[in-house]
């Protein structure tokens, strides 16, 4: 397999379903090597097994990739520090990381408890943050030792961040740190070869059937624009070495709609009304950036 990605070493956390699986699938299209990482949980983050991320894997090595197993939890620090080593010792090294692992705890503000609200944030904010450093450090180490590093942090936020979502204050919470948290990396870690961007995903999983049920239907015929495989491409552009240049950027994306994110407002947006192929993003994504507003710089940047 060869592509955009080719020879790539990705890691893609809660990748066993949803949209975690198609970035992994994408990924291996494009010829990246590919640790898939998934507790195996439900919905609400509970149970566990580790026949969900091997499915995956199996899915990948039928489409003649590379692809390796993990079940560890993103959340725990010394979980997370054995997900970056996994790859590096099934793979020889790291170039990306999608944080995309999560669950969700439906609740009125009103009725929400702390045991709700810390296992929320601790699996989406902690989560993002225990991967991405054992991972930065990875990256940083070797950049102090002069050699190449072309890496990748790619976070998954929500408009549930951007926006706010009735009933998820948690989950808001946590995606709207995300959001933040992925402006500081840009700022501080370009210095070792690193970018850090985030999607806020618009796509049918297993959290968004409930929640969206009529929105997320799969229609009878035409365009399935809820189909997790259309935020793909874009996931895929941002972990190639294409993406150098882009880096403290949110991307609300949905069916064949990218929107680059401009603070609380919408900014400039394209709409191709089909899937997009990852060698068409590029294009996109610089027009889209010329286009851009001036943007804020990051306090102590």
């Amino acid at each position: 397999m060869s592509g955009i990605c080719e020879g790539r070493i990705v890691i893609v956390t809660g990748a066993g379903r949803g949209l975690g699986r198609s970035h992994a699938l994408a990924f291996a299209r494009a010829g990246a090597k590919v640790l898939v990482n998934d507790l195996g949980t439900d919905r609400a983050g509970l149970g566990r097994d580790s026949e969900t991320a091997q499915c995956v894997v199996d899915e990948i090595h039928a489409l003649g990739g590379e692809a390796a197993a993990n079940g560890d939890d993103v959340s725990e620090w010394d979980g997370a520090a054995r997900i970056v080593n996994a790859a590096i010792d099934a793979f020889g090294g790291l170039d990306v990381v999608v944080n995309n692992a999560g669950f969700l705890r439906d609740r009125m503000f009103v009725s929400s408890t702390l045991e709700e609200w810390d296992a929320v944030i601790k699996v989406h904010l902690r989560g993002h943050f225990c991967v991405s450093r054992h991972a930065v450090e990875y990256w940083r180490s070797r950049a102090k030792q002069n050699l190449p590093v072309d890496a990748r942090l790619i976070n998954t936020s929500s408009g549930a961040g951007l926006n706010g979502s009735v009933g998820q204050s948690g989950y808001a919470a946590a995606k709207g740190g995300i959001a933040s948290l992925t402006l500081v990396q840009a700022a501080e870690l370009r210095r070792y070869g690193i970018t850090a961007n985030a999607i806020a995903p618009a796509a049918r999983t297993r959290m968004t059937e409930q929640v969206l049920a009529e929105q997320m239907k799969k229609p009878e015929g035409g365009f399935d624009a809820p189909d997790p495989d259309n935020v793909a491409p874009l996931v895929v552009w941002l972990g190639s070495r294409e993406s150098s240049n882009v880096s403290g950027h949110v991307f609300d994306i949905g069916g064949g709609r990218i929107t680059l994110t401009d603070g609380w407002s919408d900014g400039p947006t394209v709409d191709k009304g089909a899937r997009w192929e990852p060698h068409e993003i590029g294009p996109v994504v610089a027009r889209l950036l010329a286009q851009q507003r001036p943007q804020k710089k990051v306090y102590g940047a």
